[in-house]
């Protein structure tokens, strides 16, 4: 019998859609003519899912008696008996109840599979065994149900049921996931949008994962070695040395430029891993590798290229990232090619970037003293030296008088190439000796020096000539080259001080590593008003006859320089970075400056806002409870009793305002001096929102409650229920007519949470910043609702007993604001109430 297949709907959290999913392809298979059942389908009182299950065939279950409470189970015996094509099995990760055949629901699909059915199931990804810990991390949920790895990855079809979180969360507040009174708890606690947002990572991650491994496989077994660049994979290659960190970061930017790419790191080393001692450098890049989201991988070999590209191609990278060669261009030429140099003749397909790092060679300004150089001059000679007895010999056999031409010629070749070498030196003395060794062995008589004719001497001034000639055309040349480079190389650091100074807080330092790199001198020091600021040094550079140049920056400050002497055309490039490093100062004193009188600026701005605010937000109840003074203490009025009651009630009034608004006030000073009393205790959460709300006067029709039982907070009583009054206060101002706003609180992990949510106009996600500032309101147009310091004062609060404030949408419209403190150090209460949250 062929074992049946099974299909596995993946999803990243409940209500995204998996079940439906599974139904829908089961009705798709109905109507093509495949015998399909429902084995078991839980509905959860989802309308939707209970429409789809109707519709097809239902396998009664199996009724389980468990302490005394019936549960029902998968009859997969009922099932095998039917023998339908394909059995819809819901849950694959539920663990049956005690006593069944089976622990596990996966177990039992296996016997489904076993007798020839296939099987469509659905799985969380909270409920793959090797994401667990992962996923209670994020959540603060331990999941109890989980289903092995090996048993999803054997699967023979895996679909990803995928939805936006924001999406589930509208689906959830809309009752589509969980009923009513289950609906805000959830979506405080494990529907929150930044948990949604991992688990949704997660899965597409682990999916992807299972995809590239059956790509390999496919690829293994068709035999096909090119490297198919599905994913950008980044390969960076370690040395050990301290250019790692920059390579590092420099990969982890090309990674994450890729969207989902993925970073490893090797070390390469060419011992046996045991002798060598371990590299604190390399210890501290494995630690920033892995701590970016990459792998690192030690390697050992001999040949440090292959088994870098081997690796490489094992990992399917499509980039690799190496240092630049530390090598000077001397050891090249006597070592042959560098490691950069054979891993790029050996990468093929993958893209290699050389990277520039501190330890590589540094660039400096060229020196130009003389057209060509003293290796030059040597060459020459050389060349002269071997070549003129080798010539000799190669044409002595060979001489007659109808070959002196062709002589005449080879000698001539070998003084032009010995002039193009090495310029006129070389070039005259070859043109003397090159004469000289004609008139000796190829012109009669021979073995002797005699000139016959006058055309000897013109052969010979033709030689010199010639020569010099080419000597001059060679020189020129060498020298237009060599004030070519200096001019690039002049350009280039000019580039280089340039982009220093608008690069910012460093460019004090830039420049002066830059300047000690350019003219290679043993030290660079900016002193500022006595004080060494800056300083660059390299002391294998000291030499006896350095000397030492004062340069004044102004303003205190002084460049000392020293090293070897400077030249003119030296003196122009250090000019640009005098005036740089001046450039330099004065912007970093300006933005000292700035940010000294940031602050002023700011309470400037405060204090304009406060006197607007006070001057508009005193002046009524003032005016109100002078105007009643006044009218009591008037005699020209006749007032009965109910005039004078209105009267001092309204002059009560305006004072209780006056008082709140000027608490208000002190708290602000308070807050923002540093000086507010915290005073952190174990308090009962129910007895802070009773408070808050007898102070506001709201009652049952006011607000709705959804009160955790025995919830206890760490938190200041006093600054908690002021907290409760401000946002109910604002809650309470905002929501419309028949739609009291609700405070619902729970426990998640080691924190309580208190969510005040109303259904009013909301707040725009960019705005939503601004109503923390201090004496600031969303509109100007309402001058009855105070200072506009209650949401300041609250984030002040919160922050002050180590707690957190966000807003939030909320679902259908309106703002939801969300208050985390700490949950209580003690879980009894001192009423002796244990804490007990809510479930998500």
């Amino acid at each position: 019998m062929t074992r049946g297949l099974l299909r596995v709907f993946l999803g990243a959290a409940p209500g995204v859609g998996k079940t439906v999913a599974m139904l829908e392809e089961g009705r798709r298979l109905r109507d093509e003519g495949v015998d399909v059942v429902v084995a078991l389908v839980e509905t959860h009182g989802r309308r939707t899912t209970a429409a789809l299950v109707e519709q097809l065939e239902l396998v009664p279950r199996r009724r389980v008696e468990h302490r005394g409470v019936a549960l029902d189970e998968l009859d997969v015996d009922a099932v095998i008996a039917r023998a339908p094509a394909v059995a819809l099995v819901d849950e694959l990760a539920h663990t049956n109840a005690p006593g069944s055949a089976a622990e596990k629901r996966w177990e039992d699909v296996d016997r489904l599979r076993d007798a020839g059915i296939d099987v469509l199931t659905t799985v969380n990804i909270q409920h793959i065994a090797s994401l667990n810990d992962v996923v209670e991390r994020i959540t603060g949920v331990a999941q109890r149900e989980t289903i092995p790895d090996d048993v999803l990855r054997a699967a023979d079809r895996i679909e990803l049921v995928d939805i936006a979180p924001q999406a589930l969360r509208e689906r959830l507040g809309a009752g589509l996931v969980y009923p009513a009174e289950r609906i805000d708890a959830a979506l405080g606690n494990y529907f929150r949008l930044g948990n949604l947002t991992a688990l949704r990572e997660l899965a597409l991650l682990w999916l992807a994962d299972e995809v590239e491994d059956a790509l390999r496989r496919y690829r293994r077994e068709q035999g096909i070695d090119a490297m198919w660049e599905s994913r950008e994979r980044v390969v960076v290659a370690l040395t050990g040395g301290d250019e790692g960190e920059t390579l590092i970061r420099r990969a982890a930017r090309i990674t994450a430029r890729s969207g989902a790419g993925e970073l490893t790191a090797v070390h390469v080393g060419d011992s046996d891993g045991l002798a060598a001692r371990p590299s604190p450098a390399l210890a501290a890049q494995r630690a920033l590798v892995e701590s970016l989201g990459g792998s690192f991988h030690e390697l050992v070999s001999t040949d440090v290229p292959t088994a870098l590209i081997e690796f490489a191609r094992s990992v399917d990278a499509t980039q690799l990232v190496i240092g630049v060669s530390r090598r000077s261009r001397w050891a090249a030429l006597l070592g042959g090619q560098s490691v950069s140099q054979a891993i790029i003749r050996l990468s093929g397909d993958i893209d290699v970037h050389i990277v520039s790092h501190g330890a590589a060679p540094t660039l400096r300004l060229p020196v130009v003293r003389r057209a060509l150089s003293r290796r030059r001059l040597a060459l020459a000679f050389l060349v002269l030296g071997v070549g003129l007895p080798a010539l000799t010999a190669l044409l002595a056999p060979f001489r007659s008088p109808e070959s002196i031409v062709t002589d005449v010629l080879a000698f001539q070749l070998l003084v032009v190439v010995v002039t193009v070498i090495g310029g006129i030196v070389p070039a005259l003395a070859g043109a003397l000796s090159a004469g000289l060794v004609l008139n000796y062995f190829f012109i009669e008589p021979l073995y002797g020096l005699s000139i016959a004719s006058p055309r000897d001497i013109a052969a010979i001034g033709i030689f010199v000539v010639v020569a010099v000639l080419v000597s001059i055309i060679v020189d020129q040349a060498a020298r237009r080259a060599a004030a070519a480079r200096r001019s690039a190389a002049e350009s280039a650091t000019l580039v280089s001080v340039a982009g220093s100074v608008i690069s910012g807080a460093d460019a004090l330092d830039t420049l002066v590593h830059r300047l000690r790199e350019a003219f290679g001198l043993t030290s660079v020091i900016l002193s500022q008003r006595g004080d060494v600021t800056h300083s660059a040094r390299d002391a294998s550079l000291a030499d006896d006859r350095d000397v030492e140049t004062r340069i004044p920056l102004g303003e205190g400050s002084t460049l000392y320089l020293r090293g070897p002497a400077l030249t003119s055309s030296d003196r122009t490039i250090l000019g640009a970075f005098v005036s740089q490093l001046a450039l330099a100062l004065l912007q970093r004193r300006l933005a000292g400056e700035a940010d000294a009188a940031r602050p002023i600026a700011e309470a400037d701005r405060l204090r304009s806002a406060l006197l607007a605010a006070v001057g508009h937000d005193l002046r009524r109840p003032l005016a109100a409870a002078t105007a009643s003074v006044t009218a009591l203490r008037s005699g020209q009025v006749a007032l009965d009793d109910a005039d004078r009651s209105e009267l001092l009630a309204t002059a009560e009034a305006s004072l209780l305002s006056l008082t709140e608004l000027v608490t208000d006030l002190l708290d602000v000073s308070r807050l923002q001096a540093g000086t507010l009393g915290v005073v952190l205790a174990d308090v009962a959460v129910d007895s802070v929102i009773v408070d808050a709300l007898d102070e506001l006067g709201a009652g049952p029709d006011d607000v709705r409650l959804q009160l955790g039982e025995g919830v206890v907070m760490r938190a200041d009583a006093a600054l908690a229920q002021r907290v409760v009054v401000n946002l109910l206060a604002n809650a309470l101002r905002f929501s419309p007519e028949g739609s009291p706003p609700l405070l619902s609180v729970s426990t998640i992990g080691d924190r309580v949470q208190l969510r005040v949510v109303d259904h009013g106009p909301g707040v725009p996600a960019e705005r939503r910043e601004e109503v923390f500032a201090p004496f600031q309101r969303l509109t100007d147009t309402d001058n009855a609702t105070g200072l506009g310091l209650g949401l300041a004062l609250s984030q002040g609060f919160t922050a002050a007993m180590g707690g957190t404030i966000d807003p939030e949408d909320t679902p259908g419209g309106g703002l939801t604001m969300v208050v985390e403190l700490a949950a209580a150090s003690d879980p009894t209460d001192a009423d002796g109430a244990r804490e007990d949250g809510a479930e998500a």
